[in-house]
């Protein structure tokens, strides 16, 4: 019996230690996703920032290819945030964020491109190639773009149809309501009407019923009636 408990203690233990164990794990995995998206986030935002300030303060080939780093990613990175925003709503862009990916993988590889272009020293073969770089991002962006805004328009086409819808189910209600303020009056002077012909068909009756105990008193009493096992009276005379 001891020994018994002591493994069913055991194994309690062990489970309780695994439990903690995959709980440890959990945490750990959400704590370094959440420091990886951070860490990406602040990455993101380090890089664009930069890439603006070389589009505003430097001319010729590095300025061009910021400014289209920086177009390329403001538009996929907001298609992107329109497409997985607009997922949870509607499952059909699931289709959408399908091609998305695709298109994706063509900037992330212009991206590339245009970086390496940076450090390139060599600006005459880059002015060269620029009509090209230029045409290529147009190409993705005009694509991301046309994806979000497909979107968004599909998004406010159904809060239309939606707030259209209960428009009309308001006005209903609010028909409804009337109608039955309206039907409640008429149903309470119906009801008034029916208890005022009750009361007056029931003060004829009531009369009569008032009057059936005065007649009866002027009648004289009927002599209670006599049983073999009551006694005899003895006359009033009797001393």
């Amino acid at each position: 019996m001891e020994a018994a408990l002591i493994i069913f203690a055991l194994m309690v233990l062990f489970a309780f230690l695994g439990l903690g164990a995959y709980a440890t794990v959990k945490v750990v995995q959400a704590t370094k996703r959440g420091v990886d998206r951070t860490i990406t986030h602040a990455r993101r935002t380090v890089e664009d920032t930069t890439l603006r300030a070389k589009s505003f303060g430097q001319v010729g080939v590095t300025g061009a290819l910021a400014q289209l780093r920086l177009d390329l990613r403001t538009s996929m990175r907001s298609t992107q945030q329109a497409l997985h925003e607009g997922v949870r709503l509607d499952a059909s862009l699931r289709e959408s964020i399908a091609l998305f990916e695709r298109l994706s993988a063509h900037g992330h590889e212009l991206d590339d491109e245009l970086k390496r272009l940076e450090q390139d020293p060599d600006r005459t073969r880059i002015a060269e190639r620029l009509p090209d770089l230029r045409e290529r991002t147009a190409k993705i962006t005009q694509a991301a773009d046309s994806l979000r805004w497909a979107a968004r328009d599909r998004a406010s086409r159904f809060a239309e149809d939606d707030l259209s819808a209960l428009s009309a189910q308001i006005e209903m209600e609010s028909g409804a309501l009337r109608d039955w303020s309206r039907e409640s009056v008429d149903h309470l002077a119906a009801a008034a009407a029916e208890w005022d012909a009750a009361q007056q068909a029931q003060d004829p009756q009531q009369a009569q019923q008032r009057e059936q105990p005065q007649k009866a008193a002027l009648n004289p009493a009927a002599p209670a009636p006599e049983y073999p096992w009551q006694k005899t009276r003895r006359p009033e005379s009797t001393t």
